[in-house]
């Protein structure tokens, strides 16, 4: 509850002090016509008399709900509209047999790559995101959407062995880009997370990144792995498992240029933390443009406030001159 004019309820002391003095006069000044006989004094209040002190009060309360009305008691309702640009992402992330590789202890690339791309989901509000995996080919996992707890679900469920092994980097990009060239939308993105060489599949990584750019999509890259080598586990039906060390495989040339050739960017993630900051950057460099416009419903009270202010007035105007009528 506000008022419009809320300066106007100063106005509520002066009823109550007009009555004041009035009360006050009649208490200060004698009455004009004297009686000889005390026994007069003794004589019991008619309830007519008695009555009559209510006239005073209920004009009172008459002025006071018009101060209030005239103040304009409202109650808003806010009502906000936003309008958002949202961009359109593809997430195509590598889940060859090397992402087994614990550099990023005490779990695996694959586990870090899927855990830190949910953090990066979280942070969207209006975008469509989409999730592409890959192997020794690519397939969609889940096509663009905004239901972001479906993608997070379907991102826990991948896992080795859904393709068959190899890095088919250029077929994952003609993939996300094929997902994101005829969305109207004003930016698209591919967000490419591997740790390997492309050494599978018909399209070669360049010649996707060619295309990505004819169709205005533009590549970040995220190469993952420790710069040395990385322990990698080995399940043995005799030895049980055990661990052997691989040195990093990663083609930052080629990852470079498709960022560049697409006007994105190339990265490189060492550990779970670095990983977690280049997400964070990308979160920066690719922000939705959301426009607010807020504004307040107002329903008005002060209307039902001087229907009784006048009922009030009208009574006491009434009972004065009827039931409680006083003769001069």
């Amino acid at each position: 509850m506000s008022f419009a004019y809320p300066a106007l309820l100063l106005l509520l002391a002066i009823p109550p002090l007009l009555l004041w003095l009035r009360i006050w006069r009649r208490r200060k000044f004698e009455p004009s016509v004297a009686f000889s006989n005390l026994g007069l004094a003794s004589v019991p209040t008619g309830w007519r008399v008695r009555g009559s002190r209510v006239l005073p009060w209920l004009r009172l309360v008459a002025l006071l709900l018009l101060v209030v009305a005239l103040a304009r008691p409202r109650k808003g309702e806010s009502e906000v509209e936003v309008t958002s640009e949202g961009i359109d992402i593809v997430i195509a992330l590598d889940i060859s047999g090397s992402m087994k590789a614990e550099d990023f202890q005490p779990n695996n690339r694959l586990f870090v790559a899927k855990r830190e791309a949910k953090r990066f989901i979280e942070g969207r509000t209006s975008d469509r995101i989409g999730l592409v995996v890959f192997a020794s080919n690519s397939y969609t996992q889940c096509p663009l959407t905004t239901d972001y707890h479906v993608l997070e679900g379907l991102i826990d469920d991948v896992k080795f062995g859904d393709i068959q092994d190899g890095t088919a980097i250029g077929m994952a990009i003609a993939n996300g880009v094929n997902r994101l060239k005829d969305i109207p939308g004003k930016s698209r993105i591919l967000i490419l997370l591997t740790d390997g060489q492309n050494n599978a599949g018909a399209v070669d990584p360049v010649t996707a990144a060619e295309l990505a750019k004819s169709v205005g999509v533009r590549i970040y890259t995220v190469g993952v792995g420790a710069e040395q080598e990385a322990p990698y586990p080995v399940d043995d039906p005799m030895l049980g498992r055990h661990y052997v060390y691989l040195p990093a495989q990663i083609d930052e040339e080629t990852l470079q240029k498709v960022a560049d050739l697409t006007g994105g960017e190339y990265f490189r993630a060492t550990d779970s933390e670095a990983l977690e900051q280049i997400y964070e950057r990308i979160d920066q460099l690719e922000k939705t443009k959301v426009e607010t416009r807020e504004w307040v419903n107002y329903s008005e009270f002060g209307s039902y406030l001087v229907l009784p202010a006048l009922a009030l007035v009208l009574l006491e105007v009434v009972l004065g001159a009827s039931i409680f009528r006083r003769l001069p």
